[in-house]
């Protein structure tokens, strides 16, 4: 009886193993069919057009770093600069003040007091402190002090855009709160 059920297994076994292999080689087949059916269609790659180097001619054109360049473009834009030069042009005469040579940015406020009957902010610079008051000036940016306020200090700086223009834009400098 053992011997018996040992060879149904093995008949059955050997059945299951030649299904197997046929579906495989069917499939293995209906590949190659597909394989040789498709080509694929590659397009050659067009010449590259041919490079024919321009010869620089210097004397036609003018030196970018001539004053004669530089007297052209300000006689161009004198029209636009006289209007803007109204604006900029009592900052350029005056004499400078200390606080003018630092930007803005690394300066702080870090307290403010009435003296005399005017606010006065005290702004800190390289460790050193400074007494301002309003008509004084700050930053690099022609920046006048306008107003003084026990928290900010507001400024009337003159600033160029991205055209060239010179124009008026408000900036603060904010109280700074002492960190331990």
């Amino acid at each position: 009886m053992k011997v018996m059920h040992v060879v149904a297994a093995v008949s059955s076994l050997l059945v299951l193993t030649a299904c197997g292999s046929s579906a495989n080689e069917e499939l293995q087949g209906w590949m190659v069919a597909q394989r040789a059916e498709i080509k694929p269609h590659v397009q050659p790659i067009p010449e590259p057009k041919r490079y024919l180097p321009e010869a620089y001619n210097q004397e036609a054109t003018t030196d970018p770093f001539s004053n004669l360049k530089l007297t052209q473009a300000l006689k161009r834009e004198s029209g636009q600069s006289n209007a803007n030069a109204a604006l900029v042009a009592p900052e350029l005469a005056r004499r400078k003040e200390p606080l003018e040579s630092y930007p803005l940015d690394s300066m702080a406020m870090v307290g403010s007091l009435v003296k005399l009957g005017q606010p006065v902010a005290l702004v800190k610079v390289d460790n050193l402190l400074y007494q301002v008051r309003p008509g004084n000036y700050l930053g690099q940016n022609y920046g006048r002090i306008s107003k003084v306020g026990e928290t900010e200090v507001v400024l009337r700086e003159i600033i160029q855009d991205a055209a060239g223009e010179w124009i008026e834009r408000i900036a603060t400098l904010q109280l700074q709160e002492r960190s331990k």
